[in-house]
């Protein structure tokens, strides 16, 4: 059981390694705590985004074996490159009853042609329910999980190709899509928001299936998947709480106060907040055209993530936010997953955890 602690710091570019330092040297951390770093990029957060690549390079030599990194390309707008590092916490914290703990680990290497497959579906699956007893929770204590996972490259074309075999699909963008899906179809079925059949039959895009707590992203740097769990526990004791939900489309904004609401009531404070946008694959979003979709300069998932991520961004108060483009499966088609971490205050503060 991994009580944690969070620590969310900006960066100055990929290669940056002042937020490790600050956590060693500021924060009493040691390298061994560290179970994962979750970072926002600002590369295009495409198939050629160099930035994401560039921050595994640099940071994963200076980590435990065990523990992951999830880099997501793309900050336009507000949103501010950094990076949130997830830190094993064994200090004590009297007066609470429970607190978030977290997992890191990966699935076994994936084959190119199994890429947006059930084979990645079900690696995903796997990997997510041995994460969930590791942690000895309920798949309801689940907040987040948040997946990095592999896409198909020109070279990964061709090998599937040249052995006879056929690729998910033959545009490398596209099988970002189809990784993502995946990934996300296989945090559903391992958490029982659907079952194991019913999610190959959205795979196949023959049913509509979403998680509430999946956010999935893809990248050439990696031909594994990186998965990391956050939940509550009873059996740890620590300020950090979470909240979840979906958003129905990049404009609602009720559903974001609804979980902010939930957490004004207890007196916490939001420390971040992870989301999943894209464009509404309607071509509208509230009955108006938009045109992110038909942009021949900037891809659709570019425009989704300023727009959502402006939104949230003025809600915390600041462009340290973890907006996530490419909403396939998480979430309602067109809106996104959404998840709160937020703190607690002290007993001592106003005489209630």
């Amino acid at each position: 059981m991994t009580s944690i602690a969070l620590f969310t710091l900006t960066t100055t570019d990929p290669g940056d390694l002042g937020p490790l330092r600050t956590v060693l040297a500021d924060k009493g951390c040691a390298p061994e705590d560290i179970v994962a770093v979750i970072g926002k990029t600002e590369g295009n957060g495409c198939v050629n985004d160099f930035s994401r690549g560039l921050s595994a390079a640099v940071w994963e030599p200076r980590l435990p074996a065990g523990a992951v990194t999830v880099f997501s390309g793309g900050t336009e707008g507000v949103l501010s490159p950094h990076v949130n590092l997830f830190v094993r916490d064994e200090r004590d914290h009297p007066g609470f009853d429970r607190g978030l703990v977290a997992a890191a680990g990966r699935t076994r290497v994936l084959q190119p042609h199994e890429i947006g497959r059930e084979a990645q579906l079900d690696a995903v699956t796997e990997t997510v329910g041995t994460l969930r007893a590791e942690l000895g929770v309920s798949p309801g204590d689940i907040h987040l999980v948040v997946v990095k996972c592999p896409l198909l490259t020109s070279d990964k074309i061709a090998e599937i190709r040249s052995r006879g075999e056929v690729p998910v699909c033959t545009d490398t963008y596209e099988s970002m899509a189809r990784s993502r899906a995946a990934s996300a179809l296989g945090v559903a079925a391992a958490l029982g928001e659907c079952d194991r059949p019913r999610a190959l039959r959205a795979l196949a895009g023959a049913e509509p299936v979403h998680s509430a707590r999946a956010s999935t992203s893809a990248g050439a740097e990696l031909a594994d998947c990186h998965i990391m769990l956050i939940a509550e526990s009873a059996a740890v004791s620590n300020p950090l709480r979470a909240v979840h939900g979906s958003m129905a489309d990049a404009l609602d904004l009720a559903a974001v106060t609804a979980l902010l609401d939930r957490i004004r009531a207890q007196g916490g404070a939001v420390r971040q907040i992870f989301a999943k946008a894209e464009a509404d694959p309607s071509g509208t979003v509230r009955g108006l055209r938009h045109t992110m979709s038909t942009d021949s300069d900037l891809h659709s998932t570019r425009h989704a993530r300023a727009a959502v991520g402006g939104l949230l961004s003025a809600l915390k108060g600041d462009g340290a936010v973890y907006v996530s483009g490419g909403a396939e499966h998480q979430g309602p088609p067109g809106g996104g997953s959404i998840a709160i971490i937020y703190e607690l205050p002290r007993p001592d503060e106003d005489g209630m955890p």
